[in-house]
């Protein structure tokens, strides 16, 4: 058999073919590999999504929003002090990008004053997304940010 341009233009397409191929088959049966939506209904939370604006710029009208400080003990979530405590509800979700499986919510039902400890052993060192939805009063409030523990 004679070895030409032609034959060269083939195996090369086969090589390329077949490299292509093997990455493709490494991304799928690797497990180092394996990819996470941060919720599982990803396009329901979407449709979701203008009230989360409206939560966010509702909380921008504030004229003290939520703050949180790092303690010895966790994580210190500090309501506006012209607040009721007692009037607030809501839900604080920390969400850790590297872990899935470290995520947590935490309902805000009756507070004792205008804070919410976060116990330091749920929270290991490094970055975090903590979104703080709460009500007052019948208007709802959203915090969001990303915070390094």
């Amino acid at each position: 058999m004679k070895f030409n341009w032609g034959t060269g233009v083939v195996l090369a397409f086969i090589g390329f073919i077949a490299f292509i191929m093997y990455f493709v088959v490494t991304m799928f049966a690797d497990n180092r590999f394996k990819n996470e939506l941060v919720t599982e209904d990803y396009y329901g939370a979407e449709l979701l999504y203008q009230k989360d604006i409206n939560k966010l710029e509702k909380s921008k009208e504030l004229t003290v929003n939520v703050n949180y400080l790092r303690t010895n003990d966790g994580l210190k979530v500090v309501f506006p002090k012209g607040f009721d405590y007692k009037e607030i509800t809501g839900k604080v979700f920390l969400y850790r990008p590297s872990n899935k499986q470290l995520d947590f919510e935490t309902s805000i039902v009756s507070l004792s004053d205008s804070t919410l400890l976060i116990p330091d052993k749920r929270l290991v060192d490094g970055r975090w997304n903590i979104k703080i939805d709460w009500q007052y009063k019948g208007n709802s409030y959203l915090f969001k940010e990303s915070i390094i523990y």
